[in-house]
């Protein structure tokens, strides 16, 4: 098998889910065989937004020939990572490169993972909302947009409410009796909005 590891690995982060690794080819003479290639092992460390440690799945991206770069697709925002590289032959792998540990940056949010309207009244609407199950960074706020809705289908006018991030629900008052109103609710991080979850309900028509 080889002899000798692949020296000065260098990552360079593209975005939140890709980034780019560099390396130096070995000497030929140390790969005793054919050279096939370079394996890239690579796994994610921790969440940074959420602190749990789970079972670690290593993958591994293989670069033919003589290669000295290769591009790790599919990463998760506002991680930790760590990686090695190894030379390969006819014969099998050589040493693994010291670990090179890198950060991604974040990304927007999945949706809020679920959205729940309650207890209505003439003029009132409880909305309760679950924070996003990827939050792929450090939550800001939540953005809700509502309209009516009248009997024809046509939406009346969209309100706009920006959300403290630590909050999980809110009572929206001075609504209309017996009206249909749609709302359109999702997270924010630094990065952008994610993708929104929407939902319909009724203020009741008497008491």
């Amino acid at each position: 098998v080889p002899m000798v590891a692949p020296g000065n690995v260098q990552v360079h982060v593209i975005n939140s889910t890709l980034a780019k690794v560099h390396w130096d080819p070995v000497p030929l003479k140390s790969v005793r065989g054919h050279l096939q290639g370079y394996k890239v092992y690579y796994w994610k460390v921790q969440s940074l937004s959420r602190r749990s440690r789970r079972h670690i799945e290593k993958k591994i991206l293989t670069f033919r020939g003589n290669k000295t770069f290769g591009m790790l697709p599919g990463l998760e925002p506002y991680s930790s990572y760590k990686l090695n590289v190894r030379v390969v032959n006819g014969k099998g792998e050589g040493p693994a490169s010291p670990d090179k540990v890198f950060r991604t940056p974040e990304g927007v949010p999945s949706s809020p993972s679920f959205l729940k309207i309650t207890n209505p009244t003439l003029d009132s609407l409880t909305l309760e909302w679950g924070s996003p199950t990827h939050p792929n960074g450090v939550l800001t706020s939540y953005t809700l947009k509502f309209q009516p809705i009248n009997n024809t289908h046509e939406l009346g006018p969209l309100v706009e409410i920006r959300i403290p991030a630590n909050e999980s629900s809110l009572i929206l008052k001075n609504l209309n009796y017996s009206t249909r109103y749609k709302f359109y609710f999702n997270a924010q991080t630094s990065v952008g909005s994610g993708s929104q979850i929407t939902e319909e309900a009724v203020t009741i028509m008497d008491e």
